[in-house]
């Protein structure tokens, strides 16, 4: 199963040196939609009163995020913040509250958060969204395999249209969801519907 994490959770997770040195704790996480990773994370101070840093961390300094913390080398892993959330725009904020489009031009909600595999990928995997009342009146939210290529249209972002099919519930299931997802994808069957994919289609 693969071992997934939501980018809300890992606000305020403690950053640890592998020397067991607390460094900072994760501010916000920084991606880019259109290559589908992560890019870092912007940091603060440990504490009630601490404020923003202006280091930040690349996710090329992460040795691994754990389920309780972000693991770095050490702190020569930290960087400008500036170096961390780029010139480009691309960021966590701009992400959430995005409607999310299927390639065949059906709306099928809007960004609520975004799934990360843990370890050393940075890997987007999906999105929870909330459900467009007119795709589906019994969901309120769900979680969606992104493609291997992300579109980005406008403030849209657009999935494939099979993606559908692997829909789940919660974080747990979708981890089973994602697999079959990719597995059915590397067949080359992008448009037929899902086989034990254990999902219900919209």
């Amino acid at each position: 199963m693969i071992p997934l994490v939501l980018a809300s959770e890992l606000t305020k997770r403690v950053v640890v040196t592998l020397g067991g040195e607390a460094v900072a704790q994760i501010r916000d996480t920084v991606f880019d939609a259109r290559a589908g990773r992560v890019t870092g994370f912007t940091l603060s101070g440990r504490g009630l009163l601490a404020g923003p840093l202006k280091e930040s961390l690349p996710f090329s300094g992460v040795h691994a995020i754990g389920p309780s913390a972000v693991m770095i080398p050490g702190e020569t892993a930290l960087e400008k913040r500036e170096m961390t959330v780029g010139a480009d725009g691309a960021g966590h904020g701009q992400v959430i509250g995005a409607p999310v489009l299927t390639d065949q031009g059906t709306e099928i909600g809007t960004v609520l958060d975004v799934v990360i595999e843990t370890g050393v990928s940075g890997r987007v995997v999906g999105f929870e969204i909330a459900a467009d009342e007119n795709t589906d009146r019994r969901r309120r939210k769900a979680f969606i395999p992104r493609g291997e290529t992300l579109a980005v249209s406008g403030r849209a972002l657009v999935v494939p249209a099979h993606a559908r099919h692997f829909v789940a519930d919660d974080l747990p299931s979708f981890s089973a969801q994602v697999e079959a997802f990719r597995a059915h994808t590397a067949q080359h069957h992008p448009d037929g519907p899902a086989t034990g994919a254990g999902g219900p289609a919209w």
